[in-house]
């Protein structure tokens, strides 16, 4: 097969740490102290000096950082129809953090919502693009709503059948990834936490195995029958993560147990977290890949947690190691994950998440180039 997507051999997963002016006016609306509106500019302003820093490092696809969001996956989910907030009992089980304690639940069918405020999100970022970059749309898989996440075993409220709900799930992100793509988008990526759960289960749970291999093809299935039909021109990746708060992370273990399911998805691109050993060998890399010749693999080999720069010796000798499974071509480098999967941003500073993009840019351009 030949490819009809845009490869790029370095890229990112997609979220910034928040500018303190944003933090600021964000806690200040929170506070009822500014009006929607002047808190929209200040947002904006944030988005518009982040796109140009984005495009000087270097990268070609780049996003507004996120910063119209609070967390990484509820605020997407609460947009879209049928989905509602709830607050939980416990925090998520990052190792060493505590988060807030914000979740969804089922209030309805699940549908697509036209009025979705991501959408108007995207207008603006496409006109605050320089020259030469594209536009990357970042959201959360539709796995994040069934099975673990949140209250989704209200299903039988409002469907006759489990098949029932995952259809309307998926035809619910095809009409969301259309509009972006009718609105101009052509890289559209889908993160996943579950991915990681399911490994961590599969591994330390073999009572209930049947129950996560089911959760593992319930993905499969809702994954791919969004994605068919799009536009041959419009790119969908996906990020494997295994947690991303305040440089804590939520998962560990090899990509082996769920290696065969990744390898049965239709993405284009597939980000994979490799940034210490917590994610295992690259081992798993030839089934996930499957010898599809217009998928990338992107290695996270570079962490986002910490601001240490990665030696360029090391990176290339895993990228050697990389290269005995999949062929330099189909592979890319980034960050394990994005810097702020939530307003409160790993331990880092602003000068070092450039520094760390900009480090990952001059190794990738002698590799590649």
């Amino acid at each position: 097969m030949t490819t009809t997507h845009t490869h790029y051999h370095f890229d990112h997963v997609g979220s910034f740490l928040r500018p303190q002016a944003l933090k600021e006016a964000r806690t200040a609306y929170a506070a009822g102290k500014i009006s929607l509106e002047d808190f929209k500019k200040v947002q904006q302003a944030e988005i518009k000096k982040l796109v140009k820093n984005e495009a000087k490092v270097g990268l070609k696809a780049v996003t507004d950082g996120e910063f119209n969001r609070s967390w990484w996956h509820l605020d997407f989910l609460w947009g879209l129809n049928g989905v509602g907030t709830y607050e939980q009992e416990d925090s998520y089980k990052f190792h060493g953090a505590k988060t807030r304690t914000t979740n969804i639940e089922l209030t309805g069918k699940i549908a697509f919502n036209p009025e979705h405020p991501f959408f108007e999100d995207f207008k603006f970022l496409q006109s605050v693009l320089p020259e030469g970059v594209e536009p990357k749309v970042t959201i959360p898989s539709p796995s994040l709503i069934p099975n673990r996440d949140g209250r989704s075993d209200r299903w039988p409220e409002f469907y006759a059948t489990w098949e029932g709900f995952l259809d309307d799930l998926a035809a619910a992100y095809h009409e969301t990834l259309l509009h972006f793509y009718e609105l101009g988008a052509r890289y559209i990526q889908l993160d996943d936490t579950t991915w990681a759960y399911l490994i961590a289960r599969l591994l330390d749970d073999p009572e209930n195995h049947e129950k996560y291999v089911k959760m593992c093809e319930d993905i499969v299935y809702v994954v791919n029958r969004l994605l068919e039909g799009l536009p041959e021109d419009l790119r969908v990746s996906t990020h494997i993560c295994r947690g991303n708060f305040k440089s804590t992370y939520l998962f560990e273990g090899s990509y082996e147990p769920v290696a065969k399911y990744l390898g049965q998805l239709n993405y284009d691109t597939f980000f994979l977290e490799y940034d210490d050993a917590r994610s295992g060998s690259f081992a798993p890399l030839p089934e996930i890949w499957n010898n599809r010749e217009d998928v990338l693999i992107v290695l996270g080999v570079f962490t986002s947690k910490h601001p240490e720069l990665e030696k360029e010796s090391d990176i290339k000798e895993r990228l050697a190691e990389a290269r005995t499974f999949i062929p330099l071509e189909n592979l890319a480098l980034s960050t394990q994950c994005g810097f702020a999967s939530t307003e409160e941003g790993n331990q880092l500073t602003e000068d070092e998440q450039w520094a760390k993009l900009a480090h990952i840019k001059v190794i990738a351009d002698k590799i590649w180039n």
